[in-house]
């Protein structure tokens, strides 16, 4: 797929829109499928349409479109679109622009079915990169989705020359020329990512795992709103954890900075733990400005780790926590279709390693108990040689002494980790309180779990997957989502409800396109699960997702994904088997 500019060839094609006019008049009250003539692109002097796919009725899935827009016509400066970062912020800026014009046109021409729909990626708060819009040398291309007008299956050409000549112009100039644009909202989102992508440039530099700045509103409105609620509680840094940084284009910004290694969030039900956890995993996206969480800024490769009972697992080497199981069950290359809690738990932490996850978020509700802690009493009667599971205390400080890996764990029952924590926090009505000399000094009385300071396991990290020649033979493979939860590939569903920093639909689709990219081009036997997600990410960043789909393929509605997020659906694959 193509997403530049017309080429000569594609020029001496194109036709003018006085011919898609004539064409409408010609077709009008015909059957339905005489729609499909209109496919080709068509001269709007200041844009280029095409109509890309032409929907088979007016109940069916509706029509793909696209407008482009030359560089000098729509005269975005330069420095909005010179980094990445700002590129997809430009991007999604404009295709919400787009969104708020195309709901007031929506449905204005009448008719059955989706007749007079006029509809475009729905972007949320965080800032994804998408194909429904993309920005290449200042040109800007835009998919969508129309609903051609019918009368029963009957074709009503004048209600489409109404959409595509009355309503489709107003939106493109209102939302792709920069001359017609709030210049002033554009400028303060792009400010906006210049700061956000400073902060996540210096956590490094600062030994930092995330950052959220003082004022940040965390709650969100509900539990199926992202937006931030009414009246929250502003966030506000201990003293003690606070630091300063000097933003581009915000000047001084205070707040509390998380340093690498262990760090744990205590306190009373229903003082914000949760919450602030909830902040952080999603703070491996931009947000929007109004969001709240517009400068809380977590390391971009942070993994929300949680149980996962049911789950399948494919090859995983979980060793390092789980060993001599009942019947000698191999753990070294731990398979199985329907996982428990703590076997689940450690696969998805082995399955972060792999990813190149740098931070891992914990909360203790969400874990398998006996995966996290084993107490005092338990050991003095279920020996060591009697348990399979060296819990996660045993190994939390090992992981980030000799694999550099982070944790941040919300706690709220169990006092054991506040021997390994290095930087204990609690949450006191939503404040949040450094306590780590009075969690230390309480923990001196009691025993600390044992095998603290041994190094982390050696384990397999080369799995390589091997193809599955009956996919390959299948002529034509089905794609099929339903929201962030579940897709399907084929004939096979692969669950996806418990990766909780998966935010958009779009992203489960694109993440449907690229599993099955991987099932037929990559899976050989040969290349282990690392090379295969650095060469996806290689090939979204140079040349987008599109350039995964099939020749030919039209799609407007994708949103990219982490590299985690991308192998964590790999690795959740039923059909996934490695050679031993």
């Amino acid at each position: 797929m193509c997403w530049a500019f017309p080429h000569r060839k594609e020029c001496e094609n194109m036709q003018s829109s006085l011919e898609l006019r004539n064409e409408l008049k010609r077709i009008d009250h015909k059957g339905y499928p005489a729609y499909k003539d209109l496919k080709g692109q068509y001269d709007f002097r200041d844009y280029v349409l095409s109509i890309d796919h032409v929907q088979g009725d007016p109940f069916a899935a509706p029509s793909r479109l696209s407008i482009r827009v030359k560089g000098e016509k729509a005269g975005f400066p330069a420095a909005f679109y010179d980094t990445h970062a700002k590129r997809v912020t430009l991007q999604d800026h404009l295709t919400r622009l787009f969104a708020r014009e195309v709901s007031g046109g929506s449905f204005q021409a009448k008719g059955s079915g989706k007749s007079g729909l006029l509809g475009v990626s729905r972007c949320g708060q965080q800032v994804l990169e998408r194909t429904a819009l993309k920005v290449e040398g200042g040109s800007i291309t835009l998919r969508f989705e129309a609903g051609f007008p019918a009368n029963g299956r009957t074709i009503n050409a004048r209600e489409l020359e109404k959409m595509l000549f009355d309503i489709l112009p107003v939106c493109v100039r209102k939302s792709l020329y920069y001359s017609q644009i709030d210049q002033k909202k554009l400028q303060q989102a792009i400010c906006l990512c210049e700061d956000q992508q400073y902060i996540r440039e210096k956590l490094p530099e600062m030994a930092l795992c995330a950052f959220v700045a003082d004022g940040s509103i965390l709650p969100r409105e509900s539990g199926i709103s992202e937006k931030p609620m009414k009246g929250a509680v502003p966030f506000r840094s201990p003293e003690s954890l606070k630091v300063t940084l000097e933003l581009p284009n915000r000047g001084a910004v205070t707040g509390m900075g998380i340093p690498k290694g262990i760090t744990l969030f205590v306190g009373g039900g229903y003082h914000g733990k949760s919450t602030i956890l909830q902040a952080l995993q999603n703070g491996v996206y931009n947000h929007i400005g109004g969001d709240g969480r517009e400068l809380v800024i977590t390391d971009d490769t942070a993994v929300k780790l949680r149980a996962e009972d049911g789950r399948s697992i494919a090859g995983v080497d979980i060793s390092p926590f789980i060993k001599n199981l009942p019947n000698k069950k191999d753990t070294v290359h731990f398979s199985t279709e329907d996982a428990s809690g703590s076997t689940s738990q450690a696969a998805n932490l082995m399955e972060g390693v792999e990813a190149g996850s740098r931070l891992f978020l914990i909360d203790e509700d969400t874990s398998a108990t006996n995966f996290m802690i084993r107490d005092q009493l338990m050991q003095e009667v279920i020996l060591a040689g009697e348990e399979p599971i060296t819990p996660f205390i045993c190994r939390v400080n090992s992981l980030y002494r000799d694999l550099g890996i982070s944790s941040v764990i919300v706690a709220g029952s169990s006092g054991s980790y506040f021997h390994v924590a290095d930087t204990v926090i609690q949450m006191k009505e939503y404040v949040p309180f450094d306590i780590t000399e009075k969690a230390k000094e309480a923990a001196s009385g009691y025993p600390a779990m044992s095998g603290d300071e041994e190094p982390f396991p050696s384990y397999n990290s080369k799995r390589c997957p091997l193809p599955d020649m009956g996919l390959k033979k299948e002529d034509r493979i089905k794609i099929k989502t339903m929201g962030t939860s579940e897709l399907m590939l084929a004939r096979e569903s692969v669950e996806l409800r418990y990766l909780e920093q998966l935010k958009d639909q779009e992203q489960t689709a694109a993440l449907a396109w690229l599993l099955k990219y991987a099932e037929l081009k990559l899976m050989d036997g040969k290349k282990d699960l690392k090379q295969m997600g650095a060469f996806l990410e290689k090939q979204m960043d140079e040349k987008g997702l599109e350039c995964l789909f099939e020749r030919g393929d039209v799609s407007a509605s994708l949103a990219r994904p982490r590299k985690q997020e991308i192998m964590a659906c790999i690795n959740r694959y039923r059909r996934l088997q490695f050679q031993r």
